[in-house]
């Protein structure tokens, strides 16, 4: 899942991409409102941390701005403790949830967690395709009741695939939302990671839909 977070002060800047990645999230930063904008408004996220009190255009304004130009990714707003108004103006601007400075590392986690399931219409933590059943919560990945181990890329590669399962995805949109925007995408990454996944979950769960991408589906159900 790929995570976009715009905050102007520095050291917390780098504290949220490193928790997220820590995570397993992949993230791309911005500074100001304007490189925060154009981020938002030209790359697919699925899901956004942003503050309110930015430099060159304000949080509100950003906000405003991607759902003119119906962006629809799910967003949390940062807002000081002390600023009621700027969760409402929030909230009527189109962001899905807030949280107030100052803030644990953990809840910031556990609501993006929410906002991406949430999003791809999963109501719990555990996500289940037949046999597989994968834990957002502690990131681990069981088939048949056995753990199965899976490198970063490989989780991030299957949860994407199991948050929507059912649905053929390309493999443009599997680049844009595993991989941030220096990625090379003419590589042949995913196509080898798709491969070391089945291999890995031994269960006929992923399939190729021939010039169209993959569909993560119930082994046995096509």
């Amino acid at each position: 899942m790929r995570v976009l977070v715009v905050e102007d002060e520095p050291e917390l800047n780098r504290q949220l991409r490193e928790a997220l990645e820590e995570n397993g999230y992949v993230v791309d930063v911005a500074t100001d409102g304007e490189e925060g904008h154009f981020l938002g408004d030209t790359e697919p996220y699925d899901t956004v941390i942003l503050d309110i009190g930015l430099p060159k255009m304000d949080g509100i304004s950003v906000l405003e701005a991607w759902r003119r130009n119906e962006r629809t990714m799910p967003v949390l707003i940062l807002t000081a403790r002390d600023r009621w108004s700027d969760k409402v103006q929030g909230i009527d601007a189109g962001a899905d949830d807030y949280v107030s400075k100052p803030f644990h590392m953990e809840e910031i986690i556990a609501r993006i967690r929410a906002l991406v399931r949430r999003n791809a219409g999963h109501a719990s933590n555990e996500i289940t395709c037949g046999p597989i059943r994968l834990d957002s919560r502690s990131g681990k990945v069981t088939v048949d009741g056995q753990a199965i181990k899976l490198t970063s890329h490989e989780y991030r590669l299957l949860s994407y695939l199991m948050h929507h399962q059912g649905k053929v995805i390309s493999r443009t949109e599997l680049v844009e939302h595993l991989y941030d925007q220096d990625f090379d995408r003419d590589s042949n990454t995913i196509e080898v990671f798709i491969g070391r996944l089945r291999k890995k979950l031994a269960v006929d769960a992923i399939h190729t839909v021939r010039g169209l991408g993959y569909n993560m589906v119930v082994p046995g159900s096509l």
